[in-house]
Formats: structure tokens, sequence, C-alpha cells
């Protein structure tokens, strides 16, 4: 079978010519390009490419994408499962073991052998353009992923390094709840501590604090956190101190880590771990936190999306639901759109 070269497009640099693969986080210390793609389990893969130039997803010829089904779309958990789940989170809120956790499931559908993960992303961009937009095609590396993330987890210059953690998600803004403001404010705290044990102390700062942003059908909070990296630390300290990403895993985060491992029935895989770009001659990257992300398992012949929400004492379970539907929809219209581009909008199974 004809493997697509393995190609990158991310943060708007299309990167070709595959010079090296490497599992190791020292690498990106090195020299040259390199994307990388981190698994929410901790699998990492960073790929140095020697042909880099700048472009923008827009710009590349509109390959077309063969997608599933509408009606082909299975998920991890069902409706009664996720809510199940919901409350046995707060459940674990109320004996005092975490103040939150997010709950996701994988949704699967099956794809045709030979489905390119550019062309999807090629779909995403047109369709539900987002900062972090791209993809990652190393087939012969079991990574192909394409992402339309709206989320900042790393950005590094030098040493200055910033965060721009998401909590809370409303179809409008006037969707918005208190429970979301707190939510967006106990994983600030979180994203703090984590960047506190590789900064300078007393260089941590929040410039914004749930600010609200606007992307195609919803809105969300953001916030912004920024530090200066302590002398001698780079990416393996960085991610070592923050990987996985605060606002897809819950306040304490490791607590919240072993909850996610008893609710959850299906590895996320890129889905909530980290994608994007480092440019080690210049000392510079940006990664993203992996949602709003397809990846195709060759393995098992299937196209995967992932989809949460985080549960906070607050939380109802019919409301956590809907807001994994409501992140869910719109990606999976695309996905599931014909060669001839129209949407074939769909809700997830139940």
């Amino acid at each position: 079978m004809h493997l697509p070269p393995p190609t990158a497009l991310l943060g708007g640099h299309l990167a070709t010519g595959l010079v090296d693969v490497a599992s190791d986080p020292s690498a990106l210390e090195s020299k040259g390009f390199w994307a990388v793609a981190a698994d929410f389990e901790g699998r990492l893969t960073c790929a140095r490419f020697r042909d880099v130039r700048r472009t923008e997803q827009r710009d590349l010829p509109a390959a077309p994408w063969h997608g599933p089904r509408a009606d082909a779309w299975s998920t991890s958990l069902d409706r009664r499962a996720y809510q199940n789940g919901v409350t046995r989170i707060r459940e674990h809120i109320a004996a005092g073991a975490v103040y939150q956790a997010n709950l996701c499931r994988v949704l699967f559908a099956p794809v045709e052998t030979g489905a390119d993960v550019g062309a999807l992303a090629g779909s995403l961009a047109r369709h539900n353009p987002a900062p972090y937009a791209g993809f990652v095609r190393l087939p012969r590396h079991g990574v192909e992923v394409a992402t339309a993330s709206p989320e900042l987890f790393l950005r590094r210059d030098g040493g200055e390094v910033t965060s721009g953690p998401i909590k809370g998600t409303g179809r409008t803004e006037a969707d918005l709840l208190e429970k979301d403001h707190a939510e967006n404010v106990m994983i600030v705290d979180l994203v703090r501590n984590d960047l506190g044990r590789v900064c300078v102390p007393g260089s941590v700062t929040v410039p914004d604090l749930c600010a609200v942003e606007k992307h195609p059908g919803l809105v969300h909070l953001v916030s912004t956190v920024r530090g200066r990296l302590r002398d001698g630390l780079g990416w393996p300290e960085l991610l070592a101190a923050t990987f996985p990403p605060g606002s897809v895993t819950g306040a304490p985060k490791e607590s919240a880590l072993k909850i996610i491992e008893t609710l959850e029935t299906s590895p996320r895989g890129p889905y909530c771990g980290g994608i994007g770009w480092v440019d080690a001659d210049r000392g510079r990257g940006e990664l993203a936190v992996g949602i709003r992300t397809f990846w195709i398992d060759s393995a098992e012949g299937l196209l995967k999306f992932g989809t949460g929400a985080g549960i906070t004492w607050g939380s109802d379970p019919e409301r956590e639901w809907l807001e994994t539907e409501l992140k869910a929809s719109r990606l999976l219209a695309i996905a599931s759109a014909d060669s001839g581009g129209r949407l074939g909008w769909t809700r997830a199974a139940h």
C-alpha cells in the first residue's frame, strides 16, 4: 500500500523531508525544526524535518477528504455511562479526593484505507478555523493527527513560557455559568503550580483571567499564565512539570488522573495530549492541547475523535453530556462530509 509522505503543517510551518524521529524530549534542545505529537498517556513522537517553509492551511491545494458516514460514529461512553461517570466524580468531590476532573469519551468510525489526515485538516481549516489548526502525518510511526485546537498548551520563546488554559464552554456567552468561572480559576491555579516547578520564583503571573473567546459554534473562557524558565532548564523539564495539560485532567492533577483511569474505557491517545512544533535553532516552539482533534488508528481501521467536559461539584450530568455533544457535533459533521464538501451533520451515538 502506498503511504503518503511524512509531512507536518503546524503554526504556519509546512515541514517535509523527514530526517529522524525521536521519543526523548531532549531532542527538542538539539537543532532543527521538529513536529511534536504527545499522547495523553505519555507516548512522545518528535520528528525533525529538513525542509520548512512558511505557509497557511488555506493556501494548500484542497485535496478531497472521504470521511465516514454521519451515522457510523460510535462512542466509548454512551449517554448513561457518561452521566454515571459525572455522578461518580461528584461523589469523589464530596469525599474530598478531588476538586475537579475532566471526563472524556472517544468517538470512532470506520475510515477508508489510505485516508489522508492532511486532507481532513484542510477541510477542518475551511469549515472550522482554529488558532492551532494543523496536522502531523507520520504513517510509518503511528502518528496521523489532524487538529483544530483552540487551546494553547505551551508557548516558549527563549526562557519565556506561556500557557492558555480553556475552561468553560457554551453556545453563547450567556450560557456561561458561575460554575464555568470557578472551574477556570481552579485550573489556572493548577497551571500556575505546574509552571512554578520550573520557572523563576515570583515570575509566574496571570495577565488575563477568564477572558471570553468566540469560536465557530461556541464560546470559551480562556486565561493566560506566564513565567520565565530557570536557567539550565528546557523542554524535558518543562514537559515533565506540566504534562498532561491541566485543563484536560483536573485538580489536584494526580488525584484526577487516578479517577479518570477508573471511569474512561478507551485511551485518549493524541486527544488531550500535545501537538505542535519546536524550532530548536531559535529556541522557540508552540504546543497546543490536543482537543478538537482527530486521529487515524490504522491498526483498527478507525478515525477517532475525543470530547469531554470538566466536572465540578456544581455539574449537572445531563448538561455535561450535552457539552460533550456541543463540542463534537460540528467537527464530526465536517469529518463526515462527502467529497463535494457538503456537511453531514450528525450527533454522536447515544
